[in-house]
This record gives C-alpha cells, structure tokens and sequence, in this order.
C-alpha cells in the first residue's frame, strides 16, 4: 500500500508538497517517474534511503518527459542540494551525502533553501 505524506519547511512554516508518496522499496525507486507524462503541483515522490551517501541517491532522467526539481535531505531532513533535472539526462547527483530526495515540478526550488529542515507528516493511506 502507497503511503503519503505532507512536507513542510520549518523555516518558512510553509508546506512545500501537499502530498508525496514515499518510495521504499527497490520496485518504487526504479520506476519513479519514468514513463510519466505530468506531475500535479503540489504532488511528488519522496525517495527513502537507510544510509546517507552520494552514489545511492543520485537520479538519472531516461524516459522522464519532463523537468523536475530534485531536492535531497540528509537524515534529519535538512536540504543538503538542489538541482533542476532536465529529460533524458543521464546522472544528478547532490553535492554532500544525502540520505532521501523529494522529486516534484521544478517549483519546489523556490520553496526551499540548502540548509533548511524539511518535516514529513503521513496523511493518508491508500
């Protein structure tokens, strides 16, 4: 079953993505976007890890249509990178080690800021 959650900027008190879907498992990760032809404002993927690092939480952008705003966190929740990932390019990679990333249209880069601390509260179940 999918989980989703609200993410929020503790900085701004502002909610960043009304809903994302929290991506676990090894299926969830490969697919992502691929293959999607829109995302809704406001909707995204939250991709989760079990350690930090650079190599595990780097994107590649094959069969994404469109571009994306990636924004990666370290373990607690702190924006460590963010980058605009355009089609079919083949590596994105943050600067610092990162434990998670958010994937969304590219207007969550307006919303958050390196270093800000982002929460994540599940709101639904489905």
């Amino acid at each position: 079953m999918a989980e989703y959650y609200q993410i929020e900027n503790e900085r701004t008190g502002a909610t960043v993505l009304i809903r994302a879907r929290a991506c676990r498992s090894f299926w969830s990760h490969f697919k992502g976007l691929q293959f999607s032809r829109k995302l809704t404002e406001g909707e995204g993927l939250w991709f989760v890890t079990n350690r930090e690092g650079r190599s595990h939480t780097a994107i590649h952008m094959f069969f994404v249509f469109f571009s994306i705003g990636v924004v990666w966190t370290d373990s607690q929740g702190v924006v460590v990178d963010k980058q605009l990932a355009k089609p079919w390019r083949p590596f994105y990679g943050p600067a610092y080690p990162a434990r998670d990333f958010i994937e969304a249209l590219p207007s969550i880069m307006d919303q958050v800021e390196i270093g800000d601390t982002l929460t994540f509260r599940r709101i639904a179940r489905s």
